[in-house]
């Protein structure tokens, strides 16, 4: 098999896609990108400006143009997604064509407590009512799964660490 040009992980928002895709860079010694972060570099808009302002679709195609821009980069990254960047636009299968998918998937239960904490700075969850996040997030979560579930390799999230998400990937291109 080809070497993977870049790594992407996908999952549900609190799931530890930039967590896990910094130590993974790291040990990969490649450059590691939060897509969310990146965008907001780019437009000198916060994601929550963004979605408040312009609307979740307008988000969506900001998010799909600087994909396409991060994937034609010369230089192999490491890419954590948004929580729904795969489930618009095609983008799941542009990055499956350019890299390694990886899904870290979490119960619905531990994605509403970790999220219970962030849920102001989360554009999707602002407006959810702690007592109906858990209802949001299994949702949500079921609807997104279909997307999800066709990433390359699906790791357990709760116990991950990234010497583990490293030695998956290794197994996988082997």
């Amino acid at each position: 098999m080809a070497a993977v040009q870049h790594i992407f992980l996908c999952g549900f928002m609190g799931s530890g896609k930039s967590t896990h895709g910094k130590k993974l860079a790291g040990i990969l010694k490649k450059p590691f990108v939060d897509l969310d972060l990146y965008i907001q570099v780019k437009e000198n808009k916060t994601v929550q400006f963004i979605f408040d302002n312009e609307g979740e679709e307008e988000f969506r195609k900001l998010e799909t143009t600087y994909l396409n821009e991060l994937i034609k980069s010369n230089e192999s990254l490491v890419i954590s997604l948004g929580g729904g960047t795969v489930c618009f636009n095609d983008n799941i299968n542009v990055v499956k064509k350019t890299g390694l998918l990886v899904y870290i998937e979490m119960p619905a239960a531990a994605l509403t407590e970790r999220l219970q904490k962030s849920k102001q700075k989360r554009p999707l969850l602002k407006n959810v009512a702690s007592e109906n996040l858990n209802t949001f997030v299994e949702e949500k979560l079921t609807a997104r799964n279909v997307y999800y579930k066709q990433a390359h390799i699906t790791v357990e999230g709760l116990n991950l660490n990234h010497l583990q998400l490293h030695q998956l990937i290794i197994e996988y291109n082997h």
